[in-house]
């Protein structure tokens, strides 16, 4: 217990906190930015700032998002750092990894990891760390970057969008694999396979269903595959970005069963929305791998349920309303990828609660096991130790979504017009509340509390 002379920074006072996993009545008290002492709710700690949270609010850890785009520098049109943790902190995220794509220079050698850092050094206003990305160019040299501090490394395996990121192909991937092996880095994927795509390629045009066409199901399916057999050969590591389609569980599922070294992620807008709602020449709800059919999204929930689906985080991926929608809703033209960071809490908790899914196991996929995935064993949680990165949510509140009113830099969104339950209330980083100052540091996986 804590002795009532010991002083404390922040005391939160709260009915329902979500404690070690479990919800009870709590007192904490943070000193430094961690998480000092949890006591029964009331106790008498000793603080210049008591904070009570009203009845229809709950504390619970902040959220860790590991696939964001914040494309700066370089494309910052499309977002930023300033920006993007505003509308993370506004969602309940504390922290982020940001993709080494689509800013200028891409994150792909260590003098492009320092132009990243500086720029995100002084606007971010949460938790930023950094992912590199493995292409053709710099096969060989991904120790150096790893040891220039980010925490694993991004590929595709069929054309990234943007000409300064290319694919690797099946000797690639084979190669990045060997070589991530030899000092246990990480290779996250974008897994559809570029023959298909080919051979499944069409003129594009409004007609939803015929985008969702040019990328069956066949091209994740056999891209897995192949990153499954790599792992098996090499003894490496390997995680799957945006899951989409369900046609690929049984595959993950016997993987992990075997002992093959792979977790998975899938995203808020495949759990929550489906094709047979998304009206033709509706281009802010291309991404790829695409949002596919009702039954599809179903068994996605089922295999987060069922444990074959780790963890989901955003895949934040903004553009301007001219990149989105300026092609007169042809799905060839527009850009692919689907603004969601400041929405992902409140759209995953609205379709759980639906399917009567406590806001615990809501947590664990987007809080806990993000943090846990990336190493980062001091935050996604409330417990003695870690840093007292908290949100007040109240889970019974609800908003409609105005593109406009969120933080994104582009008031584009796929969900504009929807209901949503859950409200973040306050969001600390540390143990301060977050405002538009920048507060965060910049993250390295060896030293995850590492300043700016």
């Amino acid at each position: 217990m804590t002795g009532i002379d010991d002083h404390f920074d922040v005391v939160v006072d709260a009915d329902t906190a979500f404690i070690d996993g479990a919800w009870r009545p709590a007192t904490v008290g943070i000193r430094d930015g961690a998480i000092a002492a949890i006591e029964p709710l009331g106790a008498a700690l000793a603080t210049a700032t008591r904070v009570a949270l009203d009845c229809g609010e709950r504390l619970i850890p902040g959220l860790v998002d590991t696939h964001v785009h914040v494309n700066e520098p370089g494309r910052t049109a499309w977002e930023g750092f300033a920006s993007a943790t505003r509308a993370a902190a506004a969602g309940g995220v504390t922290t982020i990894v940001d993709m080494p794509l689509n800013s200028i220079p891409p994150t792909i050698d260590p003098a492009a990891l320092a132009v990243k850092r500086a720029s995100a050094a002084s606007q971010a206003v949460i938790d930023v760390g950094f992912w590199g990305g493995a292409v053709p160019g710099n096969l060989g040299g991904l120790r150096e970057l790893h040891d220039a501090g980010v925490f694993g490394f991004k590929c595709f395996l069929a054309p990234s969008g943007v000409d300064e990121f290319p694919h690797l192909d099946a000797d690639g991937l084979t190669a990045a694999l060997e070589e991530l092996a030899a000092f246990d880095g990480l290779l996250i994927v974008h897994a559809e396979d570029p023959s298909v795509l080919s051979t499944h390629e069409n003129d594009g045009g409004r007609s939803y269903a015929r985008f969702v066409d040019s990328r069956p199901p066949e091209a994740e399916l056999v891209a897995i595959r192949r990153v499954i057999d790599g792992i098996r050969a090499t003894g490496g590591r390997a995680h799957i970005l945006h899951l989409s389609s369900a046609a690929a569980l049984p595959l993950i599922a016997e993987a992990k069963s075997e002992g093959i070294r792979l977790t998975v992620e899938t995203c808020p807008h495949y759990l929550t929305l489906d094709a047979e709602h998304i009206p033709d020449g509706a281009t802010q709800f291309k991404c790829c791998p695409p949002i596919r059919d009702e039954g599809n999204r179903e068994l996605l929930w089922r295999g987060l349920l069922d444990g074959v689906i780790d963890l989901v985080v955003s895949d934040h991926s903004p553009a301007t309303a001219e990149l989105k929608l300026g092609f007169d809703g042809d799905f060839a033209r527009a850009w692919g990828g689907i603004s969601g960071l400041q929405l992902g809490l409140a759209n995953v908790w609205t379709e759980a609660t639906r399917r009567g899914i406590g806001l615990e196991r809501v947590l664990g996929w987007m809080s806990t096991a993000p943090a846990d995935f990336a190493g980062l064993t001091r935050k996604g949680r409330i417990v003695l130790g870690a840093d007292a990165d908290l949100v007040a949510f109240a889970p019974g509140s609800a908003f409609t979504v105005v593109p406009s009113a969120l933080a994104h830099k582009n008031p584009v969104s796929a969900f504009a017009g929807v209901e949503l339950s859950g409200v973040v209330t306050r969001t600390w980083l540390r143990g301060e509340s977050i405002d538009a100052e920048p507060r965060g540091r910049l993250l390295e996986p060896t030293d995850e509390r590492s300043a700016t």
